[in-house]
């Protein structure tokens, strides 16, 4: 259980902002450390796909075995990864945390479009590949220019190799890095539809289709991750209080589109009237979040949708609100 009580004015409130586009959501707020959660069509306890903030959570991770100095930045994926003398094996680590290492954002053998296809006409898991699928795909791709290039295949590379750096299973780092300090008992990464939790939800089209569950061993530090709205929001809080392992992640080092725009490890800082605010989104084929910070402000809001219509706009708007109400 949460053991957080639902707002029903939070709900009445988000389900004003989303429209008649998101019937089943789940909304977090923190302000001056206290966290305000609220759902509507699911239960409070639902388990969501997070999407792509698993990004943002491989980011701390890494960020936080850099700290304890099992890794460090200037490192490659070929030195913690068993990718021989393939292209991929010789970009660092930090490269691959800013997007920026020309690695493509899915191998071509691993045929995206056909995927993707897949995806649109029988609501299919486009991902599902086990660690060795995932580095034997890695062993094909050219690495391009490095320019900032948002890439999937990066970012499950660097939780394989975080992990691998730790002595760990990416599933095992999670557990013992984040979710048992954080007490986030929700917080996991299902490597296949059946290791899912007896309160995961099923995703839907914006046009009310099922979908599978995006599940895999390999995909978990891209967009695997799973959790309930009271575990995202007590998550918020321990990255707005700092005491979230690897918090150096959310501090942006380079230009992402611009200097407006800027990366950490995963999590993008951007201005935002006149304010600064650190934020990921994510997107599966039923799911769609998004988690912001005004970290002057000490403000944050995790917005989940069990529809995959994006609630970015949202999340950014009813940040803006708790921030200036």
């Amino acid at each position: 259980m949460s053991g957080l009580q639902a707002d029903p004015a939070l709900a009445a409130r988000l389900g004003t902002v989303l429209g008649s586009g998101h019937s089943r959501f789940a909304v977090a707020t923190v302000a001056g450390g206290k966290v305000s959660v609220a759902a509507a069509g699911v239960p409070l306890d639902a388990d969501f796909e997070i999407g792509s903030i698993s990004k943002g959570i491989t980011g701390l991770l890494y960020a936080d075995a850099c700290n304890r100095r099992e890794i460090s930045a200037d490192m490659t994926l070929g030195e913690l990864l068993p990718l021989a003398d393939c292209e991929a094996a010789r970009v660092t680590l930090a490269s691959v945390s800013r997007h920026s290492s020309g690695l493509p954002r899915l191998p071509a053998v691993a045929h995206p479009l056909r995927r993707t296809l897949s995806l649109w006409l029988r609501g299919a898991n486009p991902y599902g590949e086990d660690l060795e699928e995932l580095l034997a795909q890695a062993g094909t791709v050219r690495v391009r220019d490095p320019r900032p290039r948002y890439s999937n295949l990066g970012f499950e590379l660097l939780g394989h190799a975080v992990a691998a750096g730790a002595g760990l299973s990416y599933r095992n780092l999670v557990t013992e890095r984040l979710s048992a300090p954080l007490s986030l008992t929700s917080l996991y990464t299902p490597s296949a539809a059946a290791d899912l939790g007896p309160d995961a939800l099923t995703g839907r089209s914006r046009f009310g289709r099922p979908k599978q569950p995006w599940t895999g061993e390999a995909l978990a530090p891209a967009g695997g991750v799973r959790a309930s709205i009271g575990d995202m929001g007590r998550l918020t809080r321990a990255l707005l209080d700092d005491s979230a392992p690897g918090i150096s992640a959310l501090d942006p080092v380079a230009d992402f589109a611009g200097p407006a725009v800027r990366i950490g490890a995963a999590w993008i800082t951007l201005q935002a009237k006149g304010r600064s605010v650190t934020w990921h989104n994510g997107a599966t084929g039923g799911f769609s979040s998004w988690i912001g910070l005004d970290r002057d402000a000490n403000t944050g809001v995790v917005l989940m949708s069990a529809t995959s219509a994006s609630v970015d706009r949202h999340g950014f708007r009813l940040l803006e609100e708790l921030t200036h109400p």
